[in-house]
């Protein structure tokens, strides 16, 4: 993958984007973001969904159908790929890594057929295999970043890996410029306060990801920015709010939980655990959103769906 490059000024919107998986929790959202930004967007998922706003077309389907989502294709200038069964107990190893692997080489190399030079996709955190192993190892170091060393076990994660690999190939072999943003847990402002409650009383549960989120309203940010980066090639993105997603000091986190995992370097305060530098460099992306932070502090000042 290509390396860290220096953050430069965004591209022009797109016209028409594709976006998969769009009634998902980050699809939804970030529809929601490309329609304030004037994005005309093409929504597609494979079941029936709460209404959407009129200037969305909506399209039930499977993003393995070729032929369906080479219709679909039609018009768009862009593709948001996140469709996926997100995790290895959403069916049979076979039917998770299957699905997952297919419809995104079906949606890069249609996107090549098309003549649609950018394509985001939805990588994963547990690309590296740590967090859903059932052996449970423990990462490599922190901060997390996208050369972590991978130790897969399980289905969606090795499918996550294989995605980015098809990536890449897309790029090499048909030109397509691919961003494959590695999400954490990604959440409503709500769903993640309740889940903080939780994971405070059960720390180990999330330190294989270094209790790494983001809000589902910095998800949008992020793919909006990976739509608009000036850049070419495939590039794996990590990412994660500015903090963790306990309250506890970062290093007293580790001192308790992980005491064992190398440090790459120090963390002040609530400081994240997943290294969000090329998130900066090529994306010229920055989170703005806390679970610590009351909501109305969060949103002070803002435009509502449009500040990108």
């Amino acid at each position: 993958m290509n390396q860290h490059a220096p953050a430069r000024q965004p591209g022009p919107l797109p016209r028409r984007v594709l976006v998969t998986g769009a009634s998902g929790g980050i699809g939804r959202p970030t529809v929601g973001h490309l329609l304030a930004h004037g994005i005309a967007v093409t929504a597609v998922a494979v079941d029936e969904s709460a209404p959407w706003p009129s200037p969305v077309r909506y399209l039930t389907l499977d993003a393995t159908d070729e032929i369906a989502m080479g219709q679909a294709m039609d018009g768009c200038d862009a593709v948001v790929h996140l469709a996926a069964l997100a995790h290895p107990s959403l069916g049979t190893p076979l039917r998770v890594f299957g699905n997952n692997v297919i419809s995104t080489f079906t949606v890069l190399a249609l996107a090549a057929r098309h003549g649609i030079g950018r394509v985001v996709i939805a990588s994963s955190i547990n690309a590296s295999g740590v967090n859903l192993n059932p052996h449970q190892p423990l990462p490599a170091y922190f901060p997390l970043d996208e050369q972590l060393p991978a130790d897969l076990a399980d289905a969606y994660s090795l499918s996550k890996q294989v995605d980015e690999l098809s990536a890449a190939t897309a790029a090499r072999a048909w030109g397509t410029d691919v961003v494959a943003l590695r999400f954490p847990l990604v959440k409503t402002r709500d769903q993640l306060h309740a889940i903080r409650a939780e994971v405070t009383r059960d720390p180990v549960s999330m330190v294989r990801t270094g209790w790494a989120y983001l809000t589902d309203h910095d998800a949008a940010r992020a793919v909006l920015a990976a739509l608009r980066a000036p850049l070419s090639g495939a590039h794996v993105v990590g990412l994660s709010a500015a903090d963790t997603l306990l309250p506890r000091p970062t290093e007293e986190l580790l001192d308790a939980y992980a005491p064992t995992v190398p440090r790459r370097r120090g963390f002040v305060g609530h400081e994240a655990l997943v290294d969000t530098a090329r998130a900066q460099q090529v994306l010229g992306f920055t989170p703005r959103q806390s679970v610590h932070e009351p909501v109305a502090a969060a949103h002070a000042g803002r435009h509502p769906g449009r500040d990108d």
